[in-house]
């Protein structure tokens, strides 16, 4: 679980810094990605989904 969550914050970092850094390359969306997979596999990734519903479901009920 140690390395996991080494691997988690190690990608995070990079993907912060590759986002303030400008351009989006395609090395940059491999880590990104990388991020996305390796954060699916936590213990937060119930947590992460059902934020990002509920958050999903304001939006889609605004109108403008």
């Amino acid at each position: 679980m140690a390395i996991s969550i080494s691997v988690l914050v190690l990608l995070l970092i990079l993907a912060v810094v590759f986002v303030r850094g400008g351009g989006l390359k395609v090395s940059h969306a491999v880590v990104c990605t990388l991020f996305g997979f390796c954060l699916a596999g936590t213990s937060f990734a119930p947590t992460l989904h059902s934020g990002l519903a509920a958050t999903a479901g304001i939006v889609s009920s605004l109108h403008p």
